[in-house]
C-alpha cells in the first residue's frame, strides 16, 4: 500500500497502532494461514469507548462493560455473524458454537450477542432469537491501556478478500468525538402494555390460592412505549445512565441504525472461567432512602420482609437444582445479602459452582435462562403464562447477553433495558408475583424501576 494511501487510511486516530494493524494484515498475503480464524492485536493509550463507539458508520456496534472488573469493551463490524430469526433448538446452537470453537485455539476470540427471553416465539426484528457475532475490530480497555484487535475468518478460503475485508472496515475508522449533551427530550405521548387495569387483573390471577398452589410465582413485565420530539443517540443515553449506575453491566448492541438495544442491568446470568462458574439469585425490590439511616431502615425492612425473601429463596433453590446435574459443587448463600443501585436495592445471594468436565455454555445457557428472577416457578408454567396473558413479546428484554469465549465466558440479565427507534424508547420492567403481591404496590415497583433511564430523557 503506498504510504499516502496508508496516511489517509489512519492518519487522525491511533495512527501509528493502525498502521501497524495494516502491516500485520498486508503480510498474512506472504504467509500460509493455519487457522480459519485469525486475530491481530496491537497496543493503544486509553480513550473513553463509548464516545469511540457513537462516532463509528460501521454496523453493527457493540459495547460491553462487566460489573465487577475494570474492562469495557466497544466494537464494529462483524467477520463471523449467527443469526437466527426463526425458532432454533438450543442443541443446534450448541453443536454451531462448538463447531466455531475448535476452529482456532486463540484464547481471545470472543463473539458477542444475546437470546431472547422466550425463543418460541417471533422476536425483534435484526435481534431475532439468537444473533452473535465475531466482530471485525473491537477496542478493550483495561485501566489506562487499550488493545485494538482485528478478526478475520478464512473459513471461505478467500484470502484475499477477506484480507481487502479487514482494511475497508479500517478506513471506516473515525475518531471519538464528544457524546451530544444529553438534552431533555419533550414527551409525545405514552402507552403501557399491559396498563393498570390489565396488570391488575393479571396480578389477581397469578396470587389466587389455586394458581399459586402450582406456579408459586410468575414474573409479569411491562412494556412502556415513550415517544419523543426527537430522535435519541442510545450511546449517549447508555453513557449517561452508566454515570447513575456504575455497579451494574453496561452493554448495548445496535446491528442497524434503526434500532438499538441498550440495558444497565444489576443482574448476572453467570460468569465462568474454565470449569469455575459464578452466578447469583437476584430479587426481592425496594426503594433507596433519602438519607443513610432511612436507606438502612428500607434494607432491612427488605431483609425482614417476608414476600420478598420467599421470593429470593426461590430463585436460589431453582438455581442450585438445576446447577448440580451440571457440577461437581454447588455452594449458595444462606442467607441474603443488599444489593444497591441509585434508585433501588434488592436482595442478593452469591452462588459457586465447580462445573464437570466437558460441561458447554450452552448447557449453561439452557440450565440458567430464563431465571425465576424474570420468568417464575416451575419455569415452563409460568413461561406459558406469560407467553398466553402478558400481551407482547419481550424480544431481548430479560433474555441473555455477553460473550462467549473458550476459557471465559460472561453473560447478563437483560433487565433494565431499553430499545430504541426514532423518534421513540421502549422500556420495560418487571415484578415477581407471588401470594401475597399487591397489584398496586407491584406497578409502583414498575415506575421505580425506570426511574434513573426516564430521568436522563424526559423533561417532565
Amino acid at each position: 500500500m503506498l504510504l499516502y494511501e496508508r496516511r489517509r487510511l489512519t492518519g487522525h486516530f491511533f495512527s501509528s497502532q493502525f498502521s501497524e494493524l495494516i502491516t500485520k494484515i498486508e503480510q498474512l498475503r506472504n504467509i500460509p494461514i493455519c487457522d480459519p480464524i485469525v486475530q491481530l492485536s496491537v497496543n493503544a493509550p486509553a480513550l473513553p469507548l463509548i464516545s469511540w463507539l457513537s462516532a463509528q458508520t460501521l454496523y453493527p456496534k457493540v459495547y460491553w462493560h462487566g460489573r465487577d472488573r475494570n474492562e469495557d469493551v466497544a466494537a464494529i463490524g462483524s467477520c463471523k455473524t449467527f443469526y437466527f430469526a426463526d425458532q432454533i433448538d438450543d442443541n443446534a446452537l450448541a453443536q454451531i458454537y462448538q463447531q466455531q470453537r475448535s476452529k482456532t485455539n486463540h484464547q481471545d476470540i470472543r463473539y458477542y450477542g444475546g437470546l431472547a427471553f422466550d425463543r418460541t416465539v417471533e422476536c425483534w426484528p435484526e435481534f431475532g432469537r439468537a444473533h452473535f457475532i465475531l466482530p471485525r475490530i473491537e477496542l478493550r480497555r483495561s485501566g489506562n491501556h487499550v488493545r485494538v484487535l482485528v478478526n478475520l475468518n478464512f473459513e471461505n478460503g478467500e484470502t484475499e478478500a477477506e484480507i481487502q475485508a479487514a482494511l475497508d472496515a479500517i478506513k471506516t475508522v473515525q475518531k471519538p468525538r464528544p457524546l451530544s449533551p444529553p438534552n431533555k427530550l419533550t414527551l409525545m405521548g405514552r402507552s403501557d402494555l399491559p396498563n393498570f387495569a390489565r396488570w391488575k387483573e393479571l396480578v389477581e390471577q397469578v396470587t389466587q390460592a389455586n394458581f399459586i398452589k402450582s406456579i408459586p410465582k410468575v414474573v409479569l413485565s411491562r412494556h412502556s412505549q415513550i415517544d419523543v420530539d426527537d430522535n435519541i443517540d442510545p450511546w449517549t443515553v447508555l453513557a449517561c445512565w452508566q454515570g447513575r449506575n456504575p455497579n451494574s453491566f453496561q452493554f448495548g448492541f445496535q446491528f442497524s441504525p434503526e434500532r438499538a438495544f441498550i440495558s444497565c442491568s444489576p443482574e448476572r446470568l453467570y460468569l465462568r472461567r474454565q470449569q469455575e462458574l459464578f452466578t447469583e439469585a437476584l430479587a426481592g425490590t425496594t426503594i433507596r432512602g433519602l438519607n443513610p439511616d432511612e436507606d438502612n431502615l428500607l434494607a432491612q425492612a427488605l431483609l425482614d420482609d417476608i414476600k420478598n425473601s420467599h421470593e429470593n429463596q426461590l430463585v436460589r433453590e431453582h438455581i442450585v437444582d438445576v446447577l448440580t446435574p451440571l457440577s461437581q459443587y454447588v455452594g449458595a448463600d444462606e442467607q441474603p445479602k443488599i444489593f444497591k443501585l441509585n434508585h433501588i436495592q434488592h436482595l442478593h445471594r452469591a452462588i459457586r459452582a465447580q462445573l464437570k468436565p466437558g460441561v458447554s455454555d450452552f448447557e449453561l445457557l439452557r440450565a440458567l435462562h430464563p431465571t425465576p428472577a424474570v420468568g417464575g416457578l416451575p419455569r415452563d408454567a409460568a413461561l406459558n403464562f406469560i407467553r398466553q396473558r402478558e400481551g407482547y413479546a419481550r424480544g431481548w428484554y430479560a433474555g441473555a447477553c455477553g460473550y462467549l469465549n473458550r476459557h471465559e465466558s460472561e453473560f447478563s440479565v437483560a433487565i433494565r433495558s431499553a430499545l430504541i427507534e426514532p423518534r421513540r424508547i421502549n422500556l420495560f420492567a418487571g415484578a415477581g408475583i407471588v401470594a401475597g403481591s399487591d397489584p398496586e404496590a407491584e406497578w409502583q415497583e414498575l415506575e421505580n424501576k425506570l426511574a434513573t433511564v426516564l430521568s436522563i430523557l424526559i423533561d417532565f
